[in-house]
């Protein structure tokens, strides 16, 4: 199941409520997967900064244009408001919450949030980056094989996760 991005204990409760669902109708669970928005630098000061810069250039009337997409789309759902309902204006210049994942700063920062996610069962991160060229192949260096070599946190269960 693809979630848009949200914090540990977003995540877990929507996780939860589809553990329900699947007790209730005998069902196979599905796989997890969050979506990220990856900012990694050598400081959190650097990653907190483009942050920043990002939300600063985005086109306001794109960001806006969305927010109302998704709005109309989220109220034809039976809630009646849709994943992106308690989205901001920051939020939304990455389109699917990516940046609420909390994988901004440096590589020990990112490499412990991937961790929580994995504790939390979350399964696929989707991960987007601005630099692709060189951001990509620098996760691939940094953060994954670091992930692959700690320890796993224990598992936790939705009441149990805090954000971090």
């Amino acid at each position: 199941m693809f979630m848009n991005g949200g914090s540990p204990s977003e995540l877990a409760e929507s996780m939860a409520d589809v553990r329900e669902y699947v007790a209730e109708f005998d069902t196979e669970p599905p796989e997890f997967a969050a979506n990220a928005f990856v900012i990694q630098r050598d400081t959190e000061a650097e990653a907190k900064d483009e942050l920043e810069n990002i939300i600063e250039n985005a086109t306001d009337e794109q960001v806006e244009a969305f927010k109302e997409q998704v709005k109309q789309a989220g109220q034809s759902t039976a809630a009646g408001d849709g994943m992106w309902a308690d989205s901001e204006f920051e939020d939304l210049v990455q389109y699917n919450d990516g940046f609420k994942t909390g994988l901004i700063g440096t590589e020990a920062q990112i490499v412990e949030r991937i961790r929580e996610l994995d504790a939390i069962g979350i399964d696929i991160v989707l991960a987007g980056f601005l630099n692709y060229d060189w951001e990509l192949e620098q996760f691939g260096e940094t953060i994954i094989p670091a992930v692959e070599d700690a320890e796993p946190l224990p598992e936790r269960e939705p009441a149990a996760v805090a954000d971090g």
